[in-house]
């Protein structure tokens, strides 16, 4: 009997592994069509479109709704201004499952929130391995260099994240930052 019992779990533990890998190859596939669209746009108007779809995917977890639940919250949180709260949410999911790059981009915006740059510098690094054309991640990190007055890095980081979103909102602030790198009035 409990070798029956062993067979019976260790299929449902297969199933749900194989499902869980299915759920993630659908989402990545999903991303890399949208990507794929948004680098042939070349209007601010589908960009915003293709913008949208995209943080939609990185929202939603590949296959455990209550993280995506907790993500929601977290950010309600974030946006109410209980930073302590939502750090803790935020920190969870990541102990949860580290390998989704939204909850350490969550976690990084948190931290610039409240200032401390350096951990979420270090978050950011974390999101842009796990998931390198996050778009989003490089423009937050671009702030953060802009704050710091480190515009050489703010203006790679942008450069970088025109490369994968070539009509993101973030272009205005090349030609500001080529002209403050150059001495010139801005």
């Amino acid at each position: 009997m409990k070798k029956i019992i062993y067979i019976i779990i260790l299929n449902l533990i297969l199933i749900l592994n194989a499902n869980a890998k299915s759920n993630n190859l659908t989402q990545v596939n999903e991303l890399n069509k949208l990507f794929n669209d948004l680098s042939k746009i070349n209007n601010i108007q589908d960009g915003d479109i293709l913008e949208k779809k995209i943080w939609a995917v990185w929202n939603k977890h590949p296959n455990q709704n209550f993280l995506t639940q907790k993500l929601e919250f977290g950010t309600r949180l974030m946006y109410q201004g209980q930073y302590e709260y939502a750090l803790k949410v935020f920190t969870n999911i990541i102990e949860i499952d580290p390998k989704w790059s939204e909850a350490w981009n969550k976690r990084a915006t948190l931290l610039f929130l409240m200032k401390d740059y350096q951990k979420s510098l270090d978050d950011i690094s974390k999101v842009l391995d796990l998931e390198p054309r996050h778009f989003g991640a490089l423009s937050g990190r671009a702030q953060i260099y802009i704050d710091l007055e480190l515009y050489q890095n703010a203006l790679k980081d942008l450069k970088d994240a025109k490369k994968i979103h070539p009509v993101i909102r973030g272009n205005k602030l090349i030609d500001e930052l080529e002209k403050l790198i150059n001495g010139q009035n801005i």
